[in-house]
């Protein structure tokens, strides 16, 4: 592995060619030196910061809070909140992605972005704190979403912008483990810092520690003014729609990646109140979640980095991205017809396993399809709606089917449905062997 180095320029007409490796004309770095395990470790860092800002508030503490604010209407409230902050998400995104593709601050294309967008995540998430009614609430989960979806879009990016396509499971794969290990640690602050408020500050303190060693690095692309691509705020929404006969298998990997977070969020928005309302978990429901996420990371974090290593070697996506697929659905089942503790239990380790593999070999699968080298932070802004847009589904399609449509065991059927079908799906991608 090569030496970490500072903020490099782009070569000239925006062509993507940076020191680490070209772009084609799919976006892929091609070639190049590797990059260093120090940068690596610093980026995937901060990636966890920002998963602890988004997974603190949604794994317990939103909920929590919609318990005090409106007990007898806490689902909705929580169905309120989340949508409201993952609309903001689906938006925010691919426009930070795009602005960070054109960004010449000296610093870099991304770096600004990801120190800006923690200290908003971080403030939004202070605010929560001291938030006393719904409607301060969601605007202060709409701010951190905001903010910390700057940060997520520049880190990203950067993959593609820096890594060769020989490395990109490998990478994917720690992204991965920073991912549940944000998701792990976001729980954990959130259930035991004693109360709501005290929660949101450990996960505000988290994400602005987390970023430091990232942005003190200072390794970035960097893109002279006069090679900034045109942009204008009115030619936002022509950006951000999708192709499917120009770019057929970005088409795909988006629709996949969409289903298989619909059935994600599906599963897991309703956790705490599946633990007290179906499974009548006898213990502190918040802890029983905790135990839950946690052994989901133990399996996920045995695959994720072994998938994507695995997926480079054989130079095989697909294959591995509709294996795991099938794995998450089959946890799905588990947690639709056996509403026990011990059920729980052996679901998260399966949904562990099956996301361990999926989160680093799709990652790579997404960067190989991305359209040009040009708009990686806007493309990735695109596949990211993927990720946002089941968030403000899952809520509207959960709540009638908990409360009219057969319960908890429809509600995870559904899921599973939902996982095999995007499993199926990737086998229509075309590129990517």
């Amino acid at each position: 592995m090569t030496a970490d180095r500072p903020a490099e320029p782009l070569a000239g007409g925006g062509s993507g060619c940076d020191g680490s490796g070209c772009g084609d004309a799919g976006g892929r770095a091609v070639g190049g030196r590797a990059v260093g395990a120090a940068w690596v470790g610093a980026l995937a860092l901060a990636n966890l910061g920002v998963w602890v800002g988004w997974f603190g508030p949604l794994q317990l503490l939103l909920a929590r809070q919609a318990e005090l604010l409106a007990p007898d209407h806490k689902a909705s409230v929580l169905a309120l909140v989340t949508g409201a902050g993952a609309a903001v998400s689906m938006v925010s995104n691919p426009v930070f992605g795009a602005l960070s593709d054109r960004t010449t601050a000296r610093a870099g294309r991304r770096i600004p972005w990801v120190a800006g967008g923690v200290a908003g995540g971080a403030a939004g998430l202070l605010l929560l704190g001291r938030a006393s009614s719904t409607a301060a609430v969601t605007a202060g989960w709409c701010l951190v979403q905001l903010a910390l979806n700057a940060a997520f879009a520049a880190l990203t990016a950067a993959v593609p912008d820096q890594v060769p396509v020989r490395q990109r499971g490998l990478v994917g794969g720690w992204l991965g483990v920073s991912q549940v290990a944000g998701i792990l640690l976001g729980t954990a602050l959130a259930a035991g810092a004693g109360t709501v408020a005290a929660g949101y500050a450990a996960c505000a303190a988290s994400a602005v520690l987390c970023a430091l060693p990232y942005l003190l690095m200072r390794r970035d692309t960097r893109l002279a003014p006069a090679d900034r691509p045109a942009f204008r705020l009115r030619d936002i929404p022509a950006g951000l729609r999708i192709d499917p006969r120009r770019n057929p298998d970005f088409g795909w990997a988006w629709l996949t990646r969409f289903l298989m977070n619909l059935s994600y969020s599906v599963s897991t928005m309703y956790l705490l109140y599946y633990l007290t309302d179906a499974v009548h978990y006898r213990g502190d429901a918040d802890e029983g979640v905790l135990v839950l996420t946690a052994l989901n990371a133990c399996t996920l974090l045995a695959t994720v980095v072994l998938g994507g290593i695995r997926s480079d070697r054989t130079g095989r996506r697909k294959a591995y991205v509709i294996g795991s697929g099938l794995v998450i659905s089959a946890a799905t089942l588990l947690l639709a017809a056996w509403q026990t503790w011990t059920g729980a239990i052996v679901a998260s380790l399966v949904l562990g396993a099956g996301f361990g593999v999926y989160t680093s070999v799709d990652f790579a699968l997404l960067t190989d399809v991305l359209p040009t080298a040009e708009d990686h932070g806007r493309d990735l802004g695109i596949i990211n709606i993927a990720n946002a847009l089941p968030q403000v589904l899952a809520p509207v399609i959960a709540a009638p089917v908990v409360a009219r449509l057969g319960g908890y065991p429809a509600l995870y059927l559904l899921a599973a449905l939902l996982a095999l079908a995007g499993s199926v799906l990737v086998r229509r991608i075309r590129s990517v062997p």
